[in-house]
């Protein structure tokens, strides 16, 4: 059973949301059941609950907009009686209030019910292949947050249904989604999410596909895993896939985990940095070589890169992560940059204003710029 003081913040909420809400969407209550009037209100604070209970006409209004029938009391029978086989019954009216703070309490109470159980979350996959709407949304979640997300047999049946060419892509990309909570991920599993990301008919499949596989990485990382056989798949998706979104994904995915990059990843950036026809995409490629371990190669290629580039955006990621790779050691680079474009001159004297007041961290050089969108390039991703 859920804790008490739990579905109590979900009904004093539930409250507020739908006290003046949409007839024909909120589920009907009566008037003044006396323990959700005073949960809500304390829930509330003292703005919008206390305007709704100085008005007689609009307490009255409430009234006769709702049916003799609570959502509290539904609610409190949900939480104290359903099971696995009554789920997706009991669900259904409390999904048609549309009320978010009920599907994350539906999703919560799913993933209670799963558990640890393969044997239920294999059954909750199987429902997630034809629910619609919410629906689809909570069983996802929910499975999502259990214990049993983590077992093989459970994560290889949400692979296959994302890899199923029978569902629609929008289901298949929901079912994907759902193994972005892995602790890991099998090789054989990353490469197959690769291999479907660089399909030119995945489009929003293969994307949370590569979401997935930049997620999982993250968290390998951060519990001091082996993220490189991540990093290589997202490398190869990052190159080959057609589509410009999932490319740029994957080329990003290594800002979240900072590797210092070898020479290999280091060519394959470098290939991106020089090929990509995205700006957006050479962009991140100079913000990931720039964590490179060969500083004189990197900045070599920023040179040459910086004479071809065309778009001023560009221009300045490889100026200001040239001080990244090198730090004050780079402004000989950056003042050949400044004599390529003028644009720069400006910039290269604060940057040597900074390294010669004895700023060492790139991080505290970038703090210390007047405007560090001297281009507008941020506003272009607003």
């Amino acid at each position: 059973m859920l804790v008490g003081a739990g579905l109590v913040v979900v009904v004093a909420a539930v409250g507020l949301l739908w006290r003046g809400g949409d007839a024909a969407q909120a589920p009907s209550t009566t008037a003044a059941p006396a323990k959700p009037t005073q949960a809500g209100g304390s829930h509330g604070g003292g703005g919008g609950a206390g305007k709704a209970s100085s008005g007689v006409e609009e307490a009255e209004a409430a009234e006769r907009r709702f049916s003799d029938q609570t959502c509290f009391p539904e609610l409190a029978r949900f939480n104290d009686g359903v099971t696995m086989e009554t789920f997706r019954d009991w669900a259904a009216p409390l999904l048609a209030s549309k009320d978010p703070l009920v599907r994350d309490y539906l999703k919560s109470k799913l993933a209670e019910l799963i558990g640890d159980d393969a044997g239920k979350a294999g059954q909750v996959v199987d429902w997630a292949r034809d629910a619609q709407g919410a629906e689809f949304k909570v069983l996802l979640s929910g499975l999502r947050e259990s214990d049993a997300v983590q077992r093989p047999q459970v994560a290889a049946r949400l692979l296959e249904a994302g890899l199923d060419k029978g569902l629609p892509l929008e289901r298949r990309a929901g079912m994907l989604s759902a193994l972005d909570s892995q602790k890991r991920l099998t090789p054989d599993a990353m490469d197959r999410m690769a291999e479907f990301a660089r399909d030119p008919a995945s489009a929003e499949a293969g994307w949370a596909a590569t979401r997935t596989l930049g997620r999982v990485m993250t968290r390998e990382s951060e519990n001091l895993g082996d993220a490189s056989p991540y990093l290589d798949r997202l490398i190869t998706i990052a190159t080959d896939s057609p589509d410009e979104q999932i490319r740029h994904l994957a080329q990003t995915a290594p800002l979240h985990t900072s590797p210092v990059l070898d020479a290999k990843t280091t060519d394959r950036f470098a290939r991106i940095l020089q090929s990509e026809g995205n700006e957006d995409g050479r962009d991140a490629a100079a913000q990931v070589l720039a964590m490179s371990s060969d500083k004189e190669r990197v900045l070599k290629l920023f040179t040459d890169s910086f004479n071809r580039e065309q778009s001023v955006c560009v221009r300045w990621a490889l100026f200001r992560f040239s001080a990244r790779v090198a730090g004050r050691d780079a402004l000989p680079v950056m003042a050949r940059m400044a004599t390529v474009d003028p644009r720069f001159q400006p910039l290269y004297g604060i940057f040597e204003m900074l390294y010669a007041q004895g700023n060492v961290d790139f991080i505290r050089v970038w703090n210390e710029l007047p405007d560090q969108n001297p281009f507008g390039c941020m506003d272009r991703h607003q």
